[in-house]
């Protein structure tokens, strides 16, 4: 019996489709076969969990769930099928189908055909001339999240599935939040050896360090008071590794210096952005009792009016 993919997600049917992915998320999590070795109900489950997310995640798959035209594990139903006047020619279908190619729901006309008279030539001339009908198989959808430093530099990552399958994907440079990458052939298998793609969603985790703002990135750069009074070479992270960094004299907490092309890449361009430096006035920890001499006297003889705007 097929199964009902809202009640493996655990989620109503009007859910949205945030909801299903936080979902999927939060029960793939605890299900994954690498949190639960020889465990062989968990893996049942997350196979299960990842056959209805690949049904509901897609937003036409479920319009086609919700409506019967696929049952739960992604099978088309045929309830709808009637002959037309025509047979199996144009309009044979009720001018649901189109003999060449795919209708409006994305249904292809040769599966179903194929699924009806099988896999062998018998459906005569007009109808592939005995060549038979072959069925691709299911797109098989993923997400995958990646550190910031990997989105902008490329890198290659292993992802393993719940039937056990591994594949190695290969993130290209400038990667960008929500991209897909597509790898053709390693889906499901379907009838005739043509198999479905894997599309994986691509996700860039937040950085402890640099917030991005599109192709810029933006920090937090903690300068010690006297270098900032007196100007210094600092340290300052970039996604490629550390540099040293000028801070000019008299530099004020809140000035901001830019490292040119050391940003995140602009996914339409191609072309890096920028690396946003904002001083922060630190103090040693603890200060000690010399710079709290020292801050006593300066008080003293130079007491601090804040200037006036206008």
């Amino acid at each position: 019996m097929a199964q009902d993919p809202y009640a493996e997600l655990g989620v109503a049917k009007g859910a949205s489709q945030d909801e299903i992915r936080k979902s999927f998320r939060k029960l793939a999590k605890e299900l994954h076969p690498d949190r639960n070795p020889g465990d062989a109900k968990a893996e049942e489950r997350f196979k299960r969990l990842s056959a209805a997310f690949d049904i509901l995640g897609d937003e036409e798959k479920r319009k086609k769930f919700d409506r019967g035209e696929i049952d739960g594990d992604g099978h088309e139903t045929h309830s709808g099928f009637r002959p037309g006047p025509g047979g199996f020619g144009p309009g044979g279908f009720g001018g649901g189908f189109r003999q060449s190619g795919v209708d409006v729901e994305g249904v292809n006309f040769e599966d179903i055909l194929g699924e009806m008279f099988g896999r062998g030539g018998g459906a005569g001339p007009s109808m592939g001339r005995g060549r038979g009908f072959a069925s691709r198989g299911a797109d098989v959808r993923a997400r995958l999240d990646i550190d910031l430093e990997d989105a902008i530099k490329g890198v290659s990552r292993r992802i393993t599935f719940g039937d056990g399958k591994s594949l190695d994907v290969t993130i290209p440079k400038g990667a960008a939040e929500g991209q897909v990458l597509r790898l053709r052939g390693q889906g499901q298998p379907g009838r005739g050896g043509q198999s479905g793609d894997v599309l994986i969603e691509l996700h860039i985790k937040p950085h402890p360090l640099y917030r991005v703002e599109g192709p810029d990135l933006h920090m937090d750069l903690p300068v010690s008071i006297p270098d900032a009074v007196l100007g210094a070479k600092v340290d300052a992270p970039t996604p490629e590794g550390t540099v040293s960094l000028t801070v000019p004299q008299h530099s004020n907490s809140g000035a901001t210096l830019r490292l040119r092309g050391r940003g995140a890449v602009d996914p339409e361009t191609g072309r890096r952005g920028d690396l946003f430096a904002r001083i922060m006035l630190t103090l040693p920890e603890p200060p000690g009792p010399e710079l709290e001499k020292f801050a006593e006297i300066w008080r003293k003889e130079r007491p601090y009016t804040p200037k006036r705007k206008g």
